[in-house]
């Protein structure tokens, strides 16, 4: 079984320590961890500043992920290994609600972002296998349209590429 923790170790290498690149629209980030993010989980009401960004620790981070990218969305509910280490994935590269919109496509359920009690019924009589295909084919659409839509994000494209052929 892939532990959470697991999870978090390949999210965390995946991820590096701190990056300000000028075409990420994210701003700068540490751990992968936005200033944005880290904003709203200190509850400032505000962004984090750069300096505070940088100074983010990895356990903070881990915490981060473990409540707004794994327990929040309610990733930790998936039951398969595999499925539940790409959404989870998939939620910090690309936002929890469209990773859970993506499993709900997959799962033809209404697609309202949540993962509730209709998802994880539906979830609990799919074939994993086939389930986890149709999220990986929908997250690699989705960084094709970004790419297409928005060329100064080909910057990132061979570590989009990379990290999604983790999951293949």
């Amino acid at each position: 079984m892939t532990t959470i923790e697991a999870i978090l170790d390949d999210i965390l290498r995946r991820e590096g320590g701190y990056s300000d690149h000028l075409a990420d629209g994210g701003g700068p980030t540490n751990f992968g961890i936005t200033a944005n993010v880290l904003g709203q989980f200190r509850q400032w009401g505000r962004r984090a500043t750069r300096a505070e960004v940088q100074g983010l620790t990895e356990a903070e981070a881990r915490e981060i992920y473990r409540r707004q990218f794994v327990s929040g969305p309610r990733f930790d509910r998936v039951p398969d290994d595999r499925l539940r280490a790409l959404l989870v994935d998939f939620g910090v590269n690309s936002g929890p609600t469209r990773a859970v919109k993506a499993l709900q496509h997959a799962l033809d359920v209404p697609i309202d972002g949540v993962i509730g009690a209709q998802t994880l019924a539906a979830l609990a009589g799919a074939d994993a296998e086939a389930v986890y295909r149709s999220v990986l084919r929908e997250r690699g659409e989705l960084l094709a349209a970004i790419l297409h839509r928005d060329p100064t994000q080909w910057v990132f494209s061979s570590g989009w590429l990379r990290r999604l052929m983790e999951f293949v």
